[in-house]
Parts: C-alpha cells; sequence; structure tokens
C-alpha cells in the first residue's frame, strides 16, 4: 500500500504460515512461556499437535512459523526431543546462513548513499531487485538494469520491485489501483496521520531504522531484536497514541491464531503509551482478509465487523473483478472502526442501509427476519427458515445434514471444526468437552491396557499348561521306548 514516506511505518511479514487445520493438524498458540521455541532461519518456530477425530491429541512438534512446504523450510523437532551440542551448532550456523546477505544497519548506510547520487547514478536492479551503487555496477553489467531513479520511486517500493510468486511461503499480491486510492482516502478521511503497515515484505533497503522493522508475523519476532522493537513501539506510542493505525494484509494461507495472538502484543504495546483517561481505548486496525475467515477472526476481536468492500489485486488471478478475475473478490477488510463511519463509494456498486446504519453492497439487501444485510459475497442472500439465517443464493436445505448446502454437497458430516465434538464453531484445544473426552479416553485406555495384560496372562498361562502336557508326552514316550526296548 502506498502512503506519504513520513506517514509510513513497515514492518515485513517473513512469508506466510500455512501449516492449516487439514489432516487435524492445529498450532498450540499458548505454549508454555518457560520453555521457549527453538530457532529456525525464520525465527522461533511454532508448535503444532496433530488431533484425530474424538481421539486424544498425538505427540506435538515444532515446524517452521513461514513456510508451509518443508522443501522451503524444513525444521522439524519433537517437543520432547533433546538435542546434542553439536546438532544444536549446526543448526544455530545453518540459520546465520540464511539470513539475508546485506544486513539492516548495512541498507540503512546503503540508502543514505545512493539517495546523495545524482539521478543518473541511481540505478535498480531488475534482475537481483537492489538498489545498486556505483561500486555494484561491474558486478551487474550483465543484468536488467533501470536508471534515473527518483525519490518519489524510492517513496514507491512495490513499482520497483517483482512481486514474489511463491504461494507456499513468501507470494506477494499489490492492491489493485482502485483498492489502494480507496484505502489511502479514507485513511485521510478518518484523520490517521501514521499508518503501521504489518506486512511489507523486502523493503528493507527502502527505509531508515526508525520506519521499518525486519519482522515476523507469526511469532511477534523482530530480527534484529530488542533496538528493533523499541522502534516499533516508539511508532506506535507517539502523541500517546492518537493518529495511528494498523494495517494489515497477511497471507491468506496464514493462520489466523497466531496471527491473533501477534496482533493482541502490538495492541498491548500501543495502549503501554495510553494514559489511564484512555485506557478504554483500542488500536484502529484494517486487517485485510478473505469473507469466509469472519467467525474466525471475530472470535479472537469480539469488536471487530466485516465491511462490504471488496478488495482487489493486481496481479492475483481470482482475487480480483474483470473477466479474468471472479465477479466478485472474496477480500474484504476486518476492523474495530465503527461501520458507520466508513464511506463506501457509491461509483462502485455501495449503498447506505438506513436501518444497519452502514454502506453495503448494492445486492445485500436487507433480510426483514434476520434484520441485518445479511450477504458475504455481495450477492444477493436467501432466509430458510429451517436454519433460521440467510444463506447463499445456491445452496438448498438438506435434510440429511439439517442444515444448507450446494445441492451436491457430501451428506459425509463436517470436514473441519472440533476434532472431538465435530461442531465448525470452535477448535478442539477451545472444546468444552475436552475434560470429558480425555476423561472416556483414559478410561478405554485404562480398559484396553487391562484386556491387554488379561490376554497376555492367559496367553502365559496357556504357554504354560501347553509347556506341561508336551513335557508329559515325552516322559511318556520315554518310559514306553524302554519298556519296548527291555
Amino acid at each position: 500500500m502506498a502512503a506519504p514516506r513520513e506517514q509510513l511505518g513497515a514492518v515485513e511479514a517473513e512469508g506466510s504460515s500455512g501449516r492449516q487445520g487439514n489432516s487435524g493438524v492445529e498450532v498450540v498458540v499458548f505454549s508454555d512461556p518457560a520453555t521457549p521455541a527453538p530457532l529456525c532461519p525464520h525465527g522461533p518456530t511454532l508448535l503444532f499437535v496433530k488431533a484425530n477425530q474424538g481421539k486424544e491429541e498425538t505427540r506435538r512438534f515444532y515446524a517452521c512459523s513461514a513456510c508451509r512446504d518443508r522443501k522451503d523450510c524444513n525444521f522439524f523437532q519433537w517437543e520432547d526431543e533433546k538435542l546434542s551440542g553439536a546438532r544444536l551448532a549446526a543448526r544455530e550456523a545453518h540459520n546465520r546462513r540464511y539470513q539475508p546477505p546485506v544486513s539492516r544497519s548495512q541498507c540503512v548506510e546503503r540508502y543514505l548513499k545512493f539517495i546523495e547520487l545524482p539521478l543518473s547514478q541511481r540505478k535498480f536492479c531488475q534482475r537481483c531487485q537492489q538498489l545498486l551503487l556505483p561500486d555494484d555496477e561491474e558486478k551487474h553489467r550483465k543484468h536488467q538494469i533501470v536508471g534515473d531513479i527518483s525519490i518519489t520511486q524510492l517513496k514507491r517500493p512495490s513499482q520497483l520491485l517483482y512481486p514474489l510468486e511463491n504461494k507456499k511461503t513468501n507470494a506477494q499480491y499489490l492492491f489493485a489501483d482502485r483498492s489502494c486510492l480507496f484505502l489511502v482516502d479514507l485513511l485521510s478521511t478518518l484523520g490517521f496521520r501514521r499508518v503501521l503497515c504489518v506486512g511489507t515484505p523486502r523493503y528493507s533497503q527502502f527505509y531508515m531504522e526508525d520506519s521499518f522493522c525486519h519482522y515476523n508475523m507469526f511469532n511477534h519476532h523482530f530480527f534484529d531484536g530488542k533496538a528493533a522493537l523499541e522502534v516499533c513501539r516508539t511508532f506506535l506510542q507517539k502523541d500517546e497514541g492518537e493518529g495511528v493505525i494498523m494495517v494489515t494484509d497477511p497471507p491468506f494461507g496464514g493462520l489466523v491464531e497466531p496471527l491473533a495472538v501477534t496482533f493482541k502484543k502490538l495492541i498491548a504495546m500501543w495502549k503501554e503509551g495510553q494514559s489511564q483517561d484512555n485506557s478504554h481505548k483500542e488500536l484502529p486496525i484494517f486487517w485485510i482478509f478473505p469473507y469466509f475467515f469472519e467467525s474466525r477472526i471475530c472470535q479472537f476481536f469480539p469488536s471487530f465487523c466485516m465491511l462490504d468492500y471488496q478488495v482487489d489485486y493486481d496481479n492475483h488471478a481470482l482475487y480480483k473483478h474483470g473477466k479474468t478475475g471472479r465477479k466478485q473478490s472474496p477480500v474484504r477488510i476486518f476492523t474495530n472502526i465503527p461501520p458507520n463511519k466508513i464511506i463506501l463509494p457509491i461509483e462502485e456498486g455501495y449503498r447506505f442501509c438506513p436501518l444497519c446504519q452502514r454502506y453495503v453492497s448494492l445486492e445485500n439487501q436487507h433480510c426483514e427476519h434476520c434484520n441485518s444485510c445479511t450477504s458475504k459475497d455481495g450477492r444477493k442472500w436467501n432466509h430458510c427458515f429451517l436454519c433460521k439465517k440467510c444463506v447463499k443464493p445456491s445452496w438448498i436445505h438438506c435434510n440429511i445434514c439439517n442444515h444448507c448446502a450446494l445441492p451436491d454437497h457430501s451428506c459425509m458430516g463436517p470436514k473441519d471444526g472440533c476434532f472431538i465434538c465435530g461442531e465448525l464453531d470452535h477448535k478442539r484445544s477451545t472444546c468444552p468437552n475436552i475434560s470429558t473426552s480425555k476423561k472416556v479416553n483414559k478410561a478405554v485406555r485404562k480398559q484396553k491396557q487391562r484386556k491387554s495384560n488379561k490376554m497376555k496372562m492367559e496367553t502365559t498361562k496357556g504357554q504354560s499348561m501347553n509347556h506341561t502336557s508336551v513335557t508329559r508326552k515325552k516322559k511318556r514316550r520315554e518310559r514306553a521306548h524302554q519298556y519296548l526296548c527291555s
């Protein structure tokens, strides 16, 4: 997202955490703080657990917070695994080897030298995605070079950098001009003077120390340590936190749970600078994410609402309007700013609903039964009296499942949600039946153990009896043989 340089505080997201909840793999967001997570090149790892439907969790393990594919980061360690000194030393060396080739302080030093150059000497290597100093030009002589880099271009790095395209690590999709201009105008209209952008990868070479931190949004890790953390704290707490908003556009493959934990830590950091009179206030946030994550986001942030505004991306095949994209983009803005304060552009197909007191999509009709404009995807939804809620127009009520779904859906039951009770509105870790499940599973294990022990005893007894019988038969044969021979 583009914004005037003096208004922009940038925080880089290192890749995308993507070990989703499929196959029963869940992230453990509230692990023991006394046991620090082991490190991979992307910072502290996350603790995961594999849970099976109706069964207790299996052995827990640490894996990379940033990469979904182990080809990109193959870190794996059991939670209770003990490593030798040699393996720990090898891991530290590996982590150092995979850090950026240019440190944060070196980036700043190079940037200061770059802006002092005359316009004719300011060059950018498109192949290496790097600002070039005169001493660098020989190494990049055969590369594609762009010259006459202006200060205006330096303030808009996304126009110089090629977006990365690895969907499982650090794919980057840029807002369409329409969405970008809407966001910038909206932030200005709402009176925000400073923007903390969480998720601005590879911008390190374009910003000074006071406006950029190399950061992992999935584990709240500042790669440059306490100094970088203090930069972020100072930015958030300036003027007692007035006039600042956090805008984040995380990778859609990222898990909501660790993101929410991280954002709460940034909110707490902002609150430290609030006076006692403002203790009830919240850090204003725009979280840009697909609409189907609404229940998960609101589970962690009950004060959030989802705006109807559809965010478009220039370089994504699906998340944009037009012939090559969807008719409606599924990407929305989740915010704790009251929706009646946010005006959506009428020329783009939004209208004000006087009953809901907010702007909605043109086809999002107010339902008198739900007393709300219920559509999530921009189309007109239909009210189902059996489900007692509005559903997508393509859905019908299934008497087998007892809820609405697509006509050709499978009635096999839920594939996601809680692995203990099967409900879709929560995960295994927050299941109200988890203690009961543990007791039942413990009793089942004891019963299986008793049965196993009984079978072992019976087998041993049987083997003993068989051994006695064989011995007796052997002695009879020996006596018979002796009798015949005599």
